[in-house]
């Protein structure tokens, strides 16, 4: 069945709330002890690290959610459960990510999010829902119906000055051998371009890295596309590609094709990449990047 516009936004208020509670939940957890474990799948310690709280806030989200899955007949995809194939089987699919950044929770540092989307069989988001438990924070997206960051109309800021390039720099991309190269050839063409500096942001998960990209106004978040299964997973990326959407920011793979988050035989994203930018002139700068760092994968 095909949603309408009507059916989306009351899926997205739901979601929102949805989101808060569990990010409420995870909340009260930030400040006990709480256990980790690690699990099998990626190449790094953030795609390994799991925690007791990742569990409980995915138990929160899936209850909550039953009631619209059959009402609507939604399929399911989550990072802490066995993909079950019904994102191939359903119009749509949840996609949740009850904990993103878990690696920032564990050290007690900002940089984890709640990341609830809706998403197309085709693989295209319809809803993003990304709640930042640590600032308390609400962003979210419909598609066709606009982006609101707490509940308000939200728009990227008009820049009169360019100033910082915000560059999130995440793991997988630090653990990279030529690493030094590519940020120095980021730095150096940011500087061409006028902006007096390169401000680079480290621990943050994949959800609240694209996020922080928006919130600064200027700046690119990337993975290079790679061999090995990594490089982020579809629940990763599908809330907040929505929302650059909605924000006419730019959402692509890393060779600027469309973005298509329902890949058939795997949930990672590792073969395409991803590139979300508020600079389309940084979009073709890490394509190149791209092109002339594919030997150094890792």
């Amino acid at each position: 069945m095909k949603l309408s516009p009507e059916d989306l936004r009351i899926l997205h208020d739901e979601a929102c709330a949805i989101a808060r509670d569990a990010g409420e939940l995870i909340a009260s957890y930030a400040q006990q002890g709480f256990a980790v474990s690690y699990k099998e799948g990626g190449c790094s310690l953030a795609s390994q690290v799991v925690t007791e709280v990742d569990h409980k806030s995915d138990e929160l989200i899936i209850d909550r959610l039953q009631e619209n899955m059959s009402r609507y007949d939604i399929g399911l995809l989550t990072e802490e459960r066995e993909d079950d194939g019904s994102r191939f089987e359903k119009d749509y699919f949840w996609c949740i990510d009850p904990l993103d950044g878990t690696l920032a929770f564990t050290r007690s540092v900002a940089g984890y999010a709640v990341s609830i989307a809706l998403v197309s069989k085709d693989g295209e988001s319809q809803i993003g829902v990304v709640y930042d438990p640590l600032a308390e924070v609400m962003y979210s997206a419909v598609i066709g119906q606009g982006a609101w960051r707490n509940a308000c109309a939200w728009q990227l800021p008009e820049n009169e000055s360019i100033d910082e390039l915000t560059v999130p720099v995440d793991h997988s991309l630090d653990e990279r051998a030529d690493f030094s190269d590519i940020f120095a050839s980021v730095r150096k063409w940011a500087k061409r371009q006028g902006y007096r500096d390169l401000r680079r942001i480290d621990d943050a998960g994949s959800v609240m890295s694209a996020i922080w990209v928006l919130d600064s106004g200027l700046g690119c978040y990337f993975k290079f596309p790679k061999a090995k299964q990594g490089g982020g997973s579809i629940w990763d990326f599908a809330a907040t590609a929505c929302i650059y959407k909605e924000l006419e920011a730019h959402v692509t793979d890393s060779h600027g094709q469309a973005l298509v988050l329902n890949p058939t035989d795997t949930t990672f994203m590792n073969e395409k990449g991803v590139l979300f930018s508020t600079d389309v002139n940084a979009n073709a700068l890490i394509q190149t990047l791209i092109d002339s760092h594919s030997e150094g994968e890792t």
